[in-house]
């Protein structure tokens, strides 16, 4: 009777065993291995299910990140080697009136078109100037004019300067590089760079503002840009002031004035 009731046992205990693993036909008759076999089987599928899963999402997620790598950014204006004398960029600046990127870039033309002692050094000496094809100098000028309505330019500021019968002093408050100080006597300095400039065009910005000529060791460097014979045809043309300049000795009264109240030689712009 007991025998009977533990192999009716036994016989449960396989049955509930047996049961995850019905739905596969099993043909073998040893106990252990009926357990161990599905088992197996069992983990194996479970791991093909899960690498198969993990590669799925794996894909998934490469899909779905690959067109957020391709998204359109912004262009940034590429920089030119300091030797590349292209005036694509100076036109881009100039048409877009971003003058005071349109500056840098002309100071930068400058230097490239001096030679390569200049670009070694990062400034051009006032003897290099002469270096500079007329060609470029003229296509730096015109575009400047272009899109300033002939209010900037070198052209400009030339003729703006021999009106000042060529004296820096005058001319450099003509162009607005010096500021009137809040003195009872008539008094003037320099500007301070960058932000006491005007890189707008308006009504109020001077005639030959732009661009800026770095005159830190004189004055000689913007005077061979002047006197450039990219600009020599400005010399033929008549000076309509030229009478009134002379009678006040040269450089002016005005002038004299100015330098005998100490203005300091820093043309730091």
């Amino acid at each position: 009777m007991a025998t009977n009731s533990l192999q009716s046992l036994h016989h449960h205990h396989t049955l509930i065993k047996r049961h995850p693993i019905d739905t596969s036909p099993t043909t073998t008759s040893s106990s252990s291995t009926l357990f161990l076999k599905p088992t197996t089987s069992t983990t194996t599928a479970t791991l093909s299910h899960s690498l198969s899963t993990t590669t799925t999402h794996s894909i998934s997620s490469s899909s779905t990140t690959t067109p957020s790598t391709s998204t359109p950014t912004p262009t940034p204006i590429p920089t030119p080697s300091p030797s590349s004398t292209s005036l694509d960029l100076l036109q881009q600046h100039l048409s877009n009136q971003n003058f005071r990127q349109a500056d840098e870039e002309t100071r930068r033309l400058i230097i490239a078109l001096a030679g390569e002692q200049a670009i070694k050094r990062g400034y051009v000496f006032f003897s290099e100037v002469q270096f500079i094809p007329e060609s470029d100098l003229k296509s730096i000028d015109q575009l400047w004019t272009q899109f300033s309505n002939n209010k900037f330019g070198y052209s400009v500021q030339k003729r703006i300067w021999k009106k000042a019968n060529k004296d820096f002093t005058n001319f450099f408050i003509k162009v607005g590089w010096m500021k009137k100080l809040d003195t009872e006597v008539l008094q003037y300095n320099y500007k301070a760079f960058p932000n006491e400039f005007i890189w707008e065009l308006n009504d109020e910005t001077p005639m030959g503002h732009l661009p800026l000529t770095n005159a830190l060791r004189g004055t000689q460097l913007l005077n061979c840009i002047l006197e450039h014979p990219a600009f020599a045809e400005i010399d033929q043309e008549d000076d309509e002031k030229q009478g009134s300049n002379q009678e006040t000795g040269g450089g002016g009264l005005f002038a004299k004035t100015l330098n005998k109240r100490g203005l300091q030689s820093d043309y730091s712009f």
